[in-house]
């Protein structure tokens, strides 16, 4: 037997392990590790002001897989992504098992739009509707239970502004 017809039976096997190797990755079948931690605060129009503790997903592979099969989002917890620079952000709740409120924040740290209680494992784009800096995912229902409306401040370093 020639080194090339081993390889062309060797082939297909090599073949078929690699999909199960692609599936035992973060974000095809299990969550990423959590993230590191900062502080963010949302200031409501009357005043108040809303703790939250956040991951930052800063990388594109930290993006990509977001809060995927996370099966739950804490009250005073969520992930904020950053973009680097304003523009169209658009989501999607791929591999998502839990309902998500979704914050789309101006440059400036204003709120430009929710979308409230998206639907988990939809394909289904939501959009931000205009250019942001950075997407905030919140437990669902968070936004509509602590009053949260466009037009609130988020306080965070990447808008310059120290919660």
């Amino acid at each position: 037997m020639t080194d090339g017809m081993i390889l062309r039976r060797s082939l297909p096997v090599l073949l078929a392990l690699v999909p199960a190797a692609a599936l035992a990755q973060p974000g095809v079948d299990r969550p990423q590790p959590r993230l590191p931690t900062e502080r963010l605060v949302i200031q409501t129009r009357d005043g108040r002001r809303l703790d939250f503790t956040v991951e930052m997903a800063l990388s594109g592979e930290q993006q990509m897989i977001g809060l995927m099969f996370r099966p739950e989002v804490k009250p005073d917890e969520g992930m904020l992504f950053d973009w680097g620079a304003p523009r169209e952000s658009s989501m999607w709740m791929r591999n998502t098992i839990t309902s998500l409120d979704m914050v789309f924040i101006a440059a400036d740290g204003r709120i430009h739009r929710i979308a409230e209680r998206t639907v988990p494992l939809s394909l289904a784009t939501v959009s931000s509707g205009g250019p942001v800096r950075a997407t905030l995912e919140l437990a669902a229902g968070a936004t509509e239970r602590l009053d949260i409306r466009a037009g609130d401040r988020v306080l965070h370093r990447i808008f310059g502004t120290a919660p």
